[in-house]
């Protein structure tokens, strides 16, 4: 790799300086300008909205300010592929709160608190079972360099389950386990880490989100590129990375497909190592480039907001005129477009996004009654407040449980837009999935935060006589509330999605006959307001405008039919707890210390002690996993790590000390690694078999490749 690099930059310095500034300076500058015009619409919105609000129905049900606090998502052992030494290697993996990964050479290594060996932000990646999957996307990310028939692949996977971590510019992850459950708890927990990391921009912030996502919407259109996009995922700075390397990456695989040397898989490993070590530039750049611009508009907010609250009328009065001048020039074009290549599709996508997702909300209401069922029959059977205690400390996490949350995951998995993505230009109906998903576990978490909340209070005062009665009444007061936010939530996700769907095809169909007229409309705007009121901005309003009555029609006669179980909007709780709202402000309930035994009640003693409350324990949601027929051992369990004080740098000394690998020339070797569990496994990449030996069961287990 480093070879064709050097030739790069002797053949092709001119080209690479080229794309340097034409490919990074250029996208970033111009998004930078973009957002700082988008930010100042933003906050006049923001402001206009804090001062007029908004309306719509109430929630019900209770949210969560901190849903994870105090938690740690998964921890537990998977064997990973080396590239710098092409072997597989057994490593600890740790899940916090944040979805990054962290993984260590050994349990031990995480206990000491020793800095993690690497950390993974599964933002943009796909979560893949099936080398062929794996092989499809990696022949299709270099066009000229694809496997033949009889071609050996770049790595051999030493089991029949791996689980891959693919994106389509940064380093890939190989993993792989010894069993079918194993796999499915493993992909479950990736794949809720990337459904998390890609839901990176903040929905509280209500003036960098909506100038930062306009901003890239805007970059797009003005290069064509209208409609849903994949990469919309992270943070602020790995999202302006992806639209960088939307424009990069093919003139850099111009640029170096010819100069690729060697056998497939070398220039396959090589073109992927490239495309990492250029992404990981582009990130580092972009964040940089994004807190320069982010830091320049904070600074200049408070002004601008003085002048926007002095002159609020003033401004509306201005926009409101614009809107009418554009809406004369737009509305007939918009309106005969509409008729003709919008009406006749929506009620076909509005089925095809409602009957997936409806049958997700489904599920979570169903996993949520099963959960609440399981703990009255085992109150009815063994009833007191410590058993209560117990299944709530269970249930309080069910949201972020991403294997008990799979079976809802999967119901909108299958949603399907086929033959109408080329027509609407929707690149992949993941867009919606995922959003949905989210959604979903918001739900899920209002739903267990309320009857948290509602049963605590519940139990005050009571003793251990009719508690299922207790339960079965709040359950009841919870579903009601679950059934009625669920339309509203499904209702609005609906209109979003059609919006989404339908605005990005009018403007690009509307756009050139537009374009040239928009800039008259400028000119009426007072220079004082021409940084809140933007013609463009309007235009898109406008087009909302139009298609959005239809929407709503739409939507409206779903819910009036009762179809999915959707309210109508008329329905308003008569039943609805006045009070309710003053529960949301509680302290998080912690079940096991309040109706736990003695020792939860040591531990809160001891939460006096400085080093003690630094060093608390973590309480994990989902527990480790677990051979089936295999013994947990003591020092292998997972269900609590500890937080250290501070993380000291992981010795060299102690790193080689935990691990005996042989040297790299020594081809098709195994690797052996002995970690604190007292196991050894021995994973051989060119070989066909497995062997993974358990020194205190003295179990063998052999897995064909």
């Amino acid at each position: 790799m480093w070879d064709t690099l050097k030739n790069i930059s002797k053949n092709g310095g001119g080209k690479t300086r080229y794309l340097k500034e034409a490919g990074r300076l250029h996208v970033i500058g111009e998004f930078g300008r973009l957002y700082e015009q988008q930010y100042a619409v933003a906050l006049f919105n923001k402001v206009r909205f804090d001062i007029e609000g908004g309306g719509g129905p109430q929630p019900q049900l209770l949210h969560r300010k901190v849903p994870l606090e105090n938690r740690s998502i998964f921890s537990g052992a998977i064997f990973q592929f080396l590239e710098e030494n092409k072997k597989w290697r057994n490593r600890f993996f740790f899940v916090p709160d944040t979805y990054n990964i962290n993984y260590y050479d050994n349990k031990t290594s995480h206990e000491r608190g020793l800095q993690p060996k690497g950390t993974i932000n599964c933002a943009g990646y796909k979560v893949l079972s099936s080398m062929d999957q794996y092989w499809e996307l990696l022949n299709n990310s270099l066009p000229g360099v694809k496997a033949k028939v009889g071609q050996s692949p770049i790595l051999k996977c030493a089991t029949q389950f791996p689980v891959i971590l693919w994106h389509p510019y940064a380093r890939h992850y190989y993993f792989c386990v010894a069993t079918l459950k194993e796999q499915q708890k493993w992909f479950a927990v990736f794949q809720d880490c990337v459904r998390h990391t890609n839901d990176g921009l903040s929905e509280e912030d209500k003036v960098q989100t909506p100038a930062f996502t306009d901003a890239v919407r805007l970059y797009r259109q003005a290069h064509g590129h209208y409609g849903t996009w994949e990469m919309m995922c992270g943070t602020p700075p790995q999202i302006l990375a992806n639209l960088v390397m939307e424009t990069l990456l093919p003139e850099i695989r111009e640029l170096i497909t010819p100069r690729l040397k060697g056998k497939m898989q070398e220039r396959q490993r090589n073109w992927m190592l490239i495309c990492d070590a250029v992404y990981s530039l582009v990130v580092r750049q972009a964040q940089a480039q994004y807190e320069a611009v982010v830091e320049s508009c904070e600074a200049g907010r408070p002004p601008l907001e003085a002048s926007i609250r002095t002159d609020m009328d003033q401004i509306i009065t201005s926009k409101e005129h614009v809107t009418n001048k554009i809406k004369a020039a737009v509305l007939p074009k918009a309106e005969k477009l509409l008729k003709v290549s919008i009406q006749p599709y929506i009620s076909s996508i509005l089925e095809a996004l409602m009957d997936p997702t409806s049958r997700g909300f489904t599920e979570v209401r169903d996993v949520f009654f099963r959960e609440l069922v399981d703990m009255s029959k085992n109150t009815v059977n063994d009833g007191d407040k410590d058993k209560v205690g117990e299944h709530m400390e269970k249930i309080s996490m069910l949201a972020f449980h991403p294997v008990k949350m799979q079976s809802c995951y999967e119901k909108v998995e299958v949603l399907s837009l086929d033959g109408l993505q080329q027509r609407f230009d929707v690149s992949s109906p993941s867009v919606f999935v995922q959003r949905a998903q989210i959604l979903m576990r918001e739900q899920m978490d209002n739903a267990v935060y309320t009857f948290e909340q509602i049963l605590h209070q519940s139990l005050e005062g009571q003793g251990s006589e009719g508690l299922c009665n207790t339960i079965q009444r709040c359950q009841d007061r919870v579903l009601k509330k679950f059934d009625y936010d669920s339309s509203t939530v499904r209702k609005r996700f609906f209109r979003e999605a059609l919006l989404q769907i339908f605005i990005p095809y009018m403007l690009k169909q509307l756009t050139p006959s537009v374009a040239s007229e928009l800039p008259r409309f400028q000119e009426l705007i007072f220079e004082d307001f021409s940084r809140f009121i933007l013609v463009e901005n309007i235009f898109e309003e406008v087009v909302l405008l139009s298609v959005m009555k239809d929407i709503m029609m739409a939507v409206k006669e779903a819910a009036v039919q009762r179809r999915h179980n959707l309210y109508r909007d008329s329905i308003v709780m008569t039943n609805s707890d006045p009070n309710l709202h003053l529960l949301g402000d509680s302290s998080t309930i912690d079940w096991a210390e309040e109706y736990g035994s003695g020792q939860a009640q040591g531990e809160k003693a001891a939460d006096g002690d400085e080093t003690a409350q630094r060093r608390r324990r973590l309480k994990q949601v989902v527990s480790m996993i677990q051979v089936d027929g295999t013994p947990v051992q003591v020092n292998e369990s997972c269900l609590e790590v500890s937080v250290p004080a501070s993380v000291p740098k992981e010795s060299e000394s102690a790193s080689d000390s935990l691990k005996a690998a042989p040297s790299s020339d020594e081809a098709g070797a195994a690797e052996v690694v002995s970690n604190a569990g007292g196991k050894s496994e021995t994973l051989a990449q060119d070989g066909e078999t497995v062997q993974i030996n358990d020194s205190e069961t003295g179990k063998k287990e052999k897995v064909k490749d």
